[in-house]
């Protein structure tokens, strides 16, 4: 019986068992500088993100410490400019960055990530002084993000939104509330989503920066959830917030364009850690399995194993595909965007369940980990846009397709 987690326990067996696990189809697709940005990762996730791991979830405990260790190794900024604190990488090198901090803490991900969706519309649309004010302390791990867009009765449906921003002497009163935000309850810098002019529908949504001290501001207490346990996600309330006018995002009624510009990155995100949380449950179901049986695994284990394999790196495969046409054309179409998170994040998921059928009674031990795979998948699939969502716009794509030649 497993007693320790050996991949949370033991830098250098993390470190061997994931070296063996990669695959020479993925790797030829890689820059040697994306090599380096994955060694890089893969050697701080070792160090400082996977042994904190088990605790963080057990405790609930906020992963700062793992955040900010990845920060102080420069992988927080891979997409933006050196002016900005960034290394100007391409996605693909934050597409590999991800799936290795997911594989060895998906909670930690999910904050890093956060960090980065809430730096980039700031950068995108916010203009020179605006970006140079907020993106340094985002990317280097002094100040917490959060992306402020769903509501109690707004999530998919980006247009039902009630939070509303009213013009004043100066800029905006914003009021409402906003559900569901990763690290809402000690956000430093909040990039808020509000109705300017309800009669233009998603044209009249607009977008602003808000500081988490300001008047106005309040926070719920963290969720309790499945999953994901080492991030907080809480609601935000805006009560005649004050926002000055150059905290506007782009233009009044520019904010939908912001989600849709910035979609793709956060889209990348979720794909990546789908293929993270399916590395790591395969990693640790092989491991376990080979301490208990040896290097001859059963038949049965034998083939299951070998068809997770062959699906972790399609999974992966697709992923970069992804990342790639975006580093070369910033218009990648919603149903290539939508194939590769639906179907990264269906295979974290669904390669967490059949790991976990494959241990057995080991499936269920929070010391092997893979029942934390499981959790942490599950909401990979619902948010950046439900896979029902993803779903709908893949087969839209695939109409507009027919028509074009029946």
């Amino acid at each position: 019986m497993i007693s320790i987690d050996p991949l949370e326990a033991a830098p250098k067996t993390y470190l061997s068992v994931h070296d063996v696990l990669d695959e020479p189809a993925a790797d030829a697709l890689l820059t040697d500088r994306e090599r380096e940005v994955r060694a890089t990762a893969r050697a701080v996730v070792a160090e400082s993100v996977a042994p904190r791991a088990e605790h963080a979830d057990r405790t609930h405990g906020f992963v700062a410490e793992s955040v900010r260790a990845l920060a102080d190794a420069q992988l927080m900024g891979l997409v933006f400019p050196p002016a900005l604190g960034g290394t100007g990488d391409t996605n693909v090198a934050y597409a590999v960055a991800m799936e290795e901090i997911t594989a060895g803490c998906a909670a930690t991900s999910l904050v890093f990530m956060t960090q980065m969706h809430t730096a980039f519309p700031i950068m995108l649309a916010g203009g020179d002084a605006l970006a140079r004010r907020y993106v340094p302390g985002l990317l280097d791990g002094s100040r917490w993000g959060s992306l402020g867009i769903t509501e109690p009765n707004a999530g998919s449906d980006v247009a039902s939104m009630r939070t509303v921003a009213t013009e004043s002497a100066g800029g905006f009163r914003l009021s409402g509330s906003k559900t569901f935000i990763t690290t809402g309850d000690r956000a430093d810098v909040i990039v808020c989503f509000a109705v300017t002019d309800r009669s233009r529908g998603r044209k009249g949504i607009s977008a602003f920066v808000v500081e988490g001290d300001w008047d106005g501001v309040r926070r719920g207490t963290p969720f309790d959830k499945m999953g994901m346990h080492g991030s907080s996600t809480a609601e935000l309330f805006f009560d005649d917030v004050a926002v000055p006018a150059g905290n506007l995002l782009g233009g009044a009624g520019e904010g939908w364009s912001v989600v849709m510009r910035s979609v793709v990155k956060s889209r990348i995100s979720a794909a990546a850690q789908g293929v993270g949380l399916a590395r790591a449950a395969y990693a640790r179901t092989l491991y376990a399995l080979t301490r208990r049986h040896g290097a001859r695994l059963p038949d049965e284990q034998t083939f299951a194993l070998a068809t997770l394999r062959g699906r972790i790196l399609q999974g992966r495969l697709l992923l970069l595909a992804v990342a790639r046409r975006a580093d070369e054309d910033s218009e990648v179409a919603p149903g290539q965007i939508g194939m590769m998170k639906q179907s990264c994040t269906d295979l974290g998921w669904e390669t967490a369940v059949e790991c976990t059928r494959l241990l057995g009674p080991l499936g269920d031990l929070e010391s092997v980990g893979v029942e934390r795979c499981l959790r942490d998948a599950k909401v990979t699939q619902i948010y950046d846009g439900t896979n029902e969502v993803q779903r709908l716009l893949i087969g839209r794509e695939t109409s507009r397709s027919v028509e074009a030649f029946s």
